[in-house]
């Protein structure tokens, strides 16, 4: 197996409401490697979010470590958090979370410009990433005048812009109509298998979770395999 691009070790997080302590994830693992996706499939309110947002450094763990492309980050700074979080981590939510007011390809351009890149460089980037995504004919449209189905691939251009090594996305077709839904996976799975990303992928859709390499699910607070029976 190749080596890993994501690893979770013992990760623990616990919540207090009260005089109650609510325990989320207790000595979570989990591995990703490049070009693998991974279907995240568990009940609402069993912390699939929380490690995610672990995951991508946007939430500390009480205890454990994230290796990122071999790096440890439990004790980094916030400051060297977020500049790995920049540069190898892309993120798709249930709500695409588009600025209004920016185009397509002025969306998918942020953070290539954010990141330093060059605008001319940028646009390029973002104008191939559309039209792979069957968005062409569509990246001078602000959010406003496109699609569900067309935003949402909007936001994938936009996650994968900087060309991450991990691909963390939260119910990315929650929102979308099993027609659509299945339209936009077939185009994230593409991006994922033509750039080797590794991705997590939370879902209650069980038809896109099984198309999959495979799955994994929350159990008692840790990552265990899904088998089939």
């Amino acid at each position: 197996m190749a080596e890993s691009v994501l690893e979770l070790k013992s990760i623990d997080r616990r919540y207090v409401q009260g005089s109650k302590e609510l325990v989320i994830l207790n000595g979570a693992d989990f591995t990703l490697c490049p070009g693998e996706m991974v279907a995240l499939v568990a009940p609402s309110g069993t912390g699939k979010s929380t490690l995610l947002h672990i995951a991508g450094l946007l939430e500390y763990p009480d205890a454990g470590d994230i290796v990122i492309n071999s790096q440890s980050c439990a004790e980094l700074s916030d400051d060297s958090r977020t500049a790995i979080r920049r540069a190898e981590i892309g993120f798709v939510y249930q709500a695409h979370h588009l600025l209004p007011e920016f185009t397509a390809l002025e969306n998918v351009m942020m953070p290539q410009l954010i990141a330093g890149l060059g605008p001319a460089e940028a646009r390029e980037r973002a104008t191939q990433l559309l039209s792979y995504l069957k968005l062409g004919p569509r990246v001078d449209r602000r959010p406003a005048e496109l699609s569900g189905g067309q935003r949402q691939r909007v936001a994938i251009a936009r996650a994968v812009a900087n060309a991450p090594m991990v691909l963390l996305a939260d119910e990315p077709t929650g929102n979308l109509d099993p027609g659509t839904a299945g339209y936009v996976f077939d185009a994230l799975e593409a991006l994922v298998r033509h750039s080797g990303l590794a991705a997590l992928i939370a879902t209650h859709n069980k038809e896109l979770a099984a198309r999959m390499d495979r799955r994994v699910t929350l159990s008692e607070g840790k990552v265990v395999e899904m088998v089939e029976t």
